[in-house]
């Protein structure tokens, strides 16, 4: 018997077609999106032609360099992201009717984030829960939401508001601590102030957070808001401890959580203070709307409700500090 022939849906749907096109919608560039998939950039070109041929339209089109989205491009986003969404909501289903007491959980913990807290939790948790499985990943802001919006990671550990974001209706954010940002100097004229204004901030060079990473666009933003240059980064850090460490050593100004500084504590001539302004965030839980009804996760979830309500944000994180360096050196700005 001759072999079937594949339905338009079976062509649109195959295994990288839509992939292939949520990435170049999402770059809107032919070369990076290729890198990004690991294939050629002909090679790309050759699938959304044969996308596009099987839609009966063009998806996009060029404007000078830039590429935007057709109307056609546009219906096939919003129904890519529609399936997707099905797909998501069947695995939550599935594992609902799963055990609280087993499985795997799986954390994206915002690579700039001080994540003593979280490992102090994890292993209590573990004691009491040894059947269930902590993944933590150390991600970017773009990779943690890739991966929640294809289902990869059950909870993110990151901060908010992020205006980067369009598409909150199918996620939930869960406040877990307010973050304050604190300049980070060696400047002895500096030293005695707790409060120290954008523009005193500028007489020296910085180490900073690579662009596009959240606390970078943060401190652009408020120094735009306050019509005041920016500072000048002689160096970028995906990690606090690798920004905190280049600023020791060679005097750079840099900008730190306080969460980092009551952790870590402050070493030889560094002094910390509250900008102002203030810069204000929230650490927070995001995850999808239901994902808390799996059994497992919301029991996590509600696990780490009463670990904070045992002892308060900022109080683990003096005491973990104390445990580990033996004595309480921390020189975070006072509120």
């Amino acid at each position: 018997m001759a072999p079937l022939m594949k339905s338009k849906q079976e062509t649109i749907f195959s295994s990288k077609t839509l992939t292939y096109f949520l990435q170049l919608a999402e770059t809107m560039n032919y070369t990076q999106a290729a890198q990004i998939l690991g294939i050629t950039q002909p090679a790309l070109t050759q699938q959304i032609k044969k996308l596009e041929r099987t839609v009966g339209a063009p998806l996009f089109y060029s404007v000078g360099k830039k590429l935007r989205l057709s109307e056609a491009g546009n219906t096939m986003l919003a129904a890519t992201h529609d399936i997707y969404e099905v797909l998501n909501q069947a695995t939550d289903e599935i594992q609902q009717s799963t055990s609280a007491e087993s499985g795997e959980i799986n954390i994206g913990l915002l690579a700039s984030v001080e994540y003593s807290v979280f490992e102090d939790f994890a292993i209590q948790y573990y004691k009491e829960n040894p059947d269930v499985v902590i993944n933590f990943h150390m991600l970017t802001r773009k990779e943690i939401w890739d991966r929640l919006e294809n289902n990869r990671i059950d909870l993110a550990i990151m901060y908010l508001p992020d205006d980067s974001i369009k598409n909150w209706k199918p996620y939930r954010a869960k406040k877990i601590t307010n973050e304050d940002l604190l300049f980070i100097h060696t400047n002895d004229k500096l030293a005695n102030r707790k409060k120290i204004r954008l523009k005193d901030t500028l007489t020296n060079v910085w180490a900073t957070y690579p662009r596009e990473y959240y606390l970078d666009q943060v401190i652009r933003e408020n120094y735009k808001n306050a019509m005041v240059d920016l500072p000048k980064a002689v160096a970028r850090f995906t990690t606090p401890d690798q920004i905190y460490q280049f600023s020791a050593e060679t005097d750079a100004y840099t900008a730190l959580p306080n969460s980092y500084i009551v952790s870590k504590g402050l070493t030889g001539n560094m002094h910390a203070a509250q900008f102002e302004p203030a810069i204000k965030f929230d650490l927070a839980f995001v995850f999808r709307k239901d994902k808390d009804e799996i059994p497992r996760v919301g029991r996590l979830l509600e696990a780490f409700d009463q670990y904070l309500a045992d002892k308060d944000y900022i109080t683990r994180l003096t005491q973990i500090h104390n445990a580990k360096y033996g004595v309480d050196h921390t020189k975070g700005a006072e509120d």
